[in-house]
């Protein structure tokens, strides 16, 4: 059994308050950190500078100009520009951005020292140029879990104006020891609508789960509804601002990869298991690059893989990423590479609190053998799984030559471990 130390974050977001004296304070300091942060970020960005590199440049020069802004607050806005910058980088990167310069819009006050800044008696105290300044704030269950459960606070306190409201960002850390086995794995393969799970016990192959996630769906129903809505009309319309704002797109995603990752962590708690990840994103570039559709191009554009990774890297689990390059056409037990697929469409009823709907499965079907058909996406959570067993990190034929049977078992986000149905049953010699 081998162990890992993980810290894990997580940030509380509270709603605050606070008198008109301590607004005016609050506005006077964020005037003058829009300015310095406008300053460092575009210089972050040129030179690719550092904290350290921003702080002898700059500090000298912003105390002298700004010498009734506390100090850390100076400090803070070297972590706040660095990672704009980097942010900013790697968006002009994949060629998202629309200015060739950051612009800062939306200003976040970062105080880097707890010196700075008191938690206590159900209120939060920030120093100011005019003093301390009480903001108190609404309690709520995830506060109070990460505050009474061992989790540390961090010195890092961010805070922003909304109208007369104060939204605060507390981060706590806590240390956590993971045990795992690395002959068991949990081998996730992200496919457009589905997200298929292989699970191996000593190294063999036990059961694989097929979650289906509907994004691929999801998208692009949602980009159909925004054309609809701004067809022939200005997104900065009123009208429009709001429709769109009510399509919660984002919330909707969030809320499948999110659930997605909770059954991945289960899997592997239940199994002593490494989590291991295909990585798309070395491949991602060049396949949009020889796409010439644009709607294919932004499906693939919201494939929520880094997202799903950021996300089970902050559970107590151990992920390690390997390449799944021709995952997906490689016999797992041969190493032949397959030559085709034969689409296939499976439809299940599945019973919902008022009505039961009829679920239709998109399966491209390989057949290996005589006897043994697979789809394309469990080929690739094989694949996957057996790259990390395998030293040369390429596809190999399983381990053991005993007989036994792995069920596919179908299954939604929204159910947890729960499945529809077992999909087939593979017998392997």
């Amino acid at each position: 059994m081998n162990k890992q130390l993980k810290t894990p974050k997580r940030t509380v977001v509270l709603e605050g308050w606070t008198n008109r004296y301590g607004r005016r304070a609050l506005r006077e300091i964020i005037e003058a950190y829009k300015e310095m942060l406008q300053e460092m970020v575009e210089y972050a960005v040129e030179f690719k500078a550092s904290q350290a590199t921003l702080h002898k440049l700059f500090y000298h020069r912003f105390r002298e100009e700004y010498p009734w802004l506390p100090t850390r607050v100076i400090k803070g806005c070297y972590r706040d520009a660095v990672r704009r910058a980097k942010s900013f980088r790697e968006l002009k990167k994949k060629g998202i951005t629309k200015t060739e310069k950051p612009v800062v819009k939306r200003i976040t006050i970062t105080y880097s020292d707890s010196q700075d800044w008191k938690l206590k008696d159900g209120v939060i105290e920030v120093r100011t140029h005019r003093g301390w300044v009480k903001i108190c704030y609404r309690g709520h269950k995830q506060l109070h879990r990460y505050l009474y459960n061992g989790w540390k606070l961090s010195n890092e306190l961010r805070l922003k104006l909304n109208g007369k409201k104060v939204i605060i960002y507390l981060t706590f850390t806590k240390n956590f020891e993971v045990a795992y086995n690395p002959k068991n794995v949990v081998a996730v393969d992200v496919n457009e609508n589905n997200i298929t799970l292989a699970v191996f016990r000593d190294e063999k192959l036990c059961e694989v789960h097929r979650i289906e996630t509907g994004f691929g769906k999801l998208v692009i129903s949602y980009a159909e509804r925004r054309k609809r809505i701004t067809k022939g009309r200005s997104t900065k319309i009123r009208g429009v601002k709001k429709a769109l704002k009510k399509l919660r797109e984002k919330e909707r995603k969030q809320d499948i990869v999110y659930k997605t990752a909770k059954i991945i962590e289960k899997l592997a708690i239940q199994n002593n298991a490494v989590v291991v990840v295909g990585n798309v994103r070395r491949g991602k570039g060049k396949l949009v690059e020889k796409i010439r559709k644009s709607s294919l191009r932004h499906r693939i554009h919201q494939w929520s893989v880094s997202t799903l990774v950021e996300v089970l890297n902050n559970k107590l689990i151990h992920i390690v990423g390997v390449s799944e390059a021709y995952s997906s056409s490689i016999d797992p037990f041969t190493g032949k590479r397959i030559r085709n697929f034969t689409p296939s469409m499976i439809r299940i009823a599945v019973r919902g609190k008022k009505r039961v709907r009829v679920l239709k499965i998109q399966l491209r079907l390989a057949k290996l053998g005589n006897r043994l058909v697979l789809d394309r996406d469990v080929v690739g959570a094989i694949n996957i799984g057996l790259r990390y067993f395998s030293s040369d990190g390429s596809p190999m034929a399983l381990g053991s030559t005993e007989p036994h049977e792995v069920r596919v078992k179908l299954m939604s986000p929204y159910r947890g471990l729960t499945s529809f149905t077992e999909l087939k049953v593979l017998k392997t010699n």
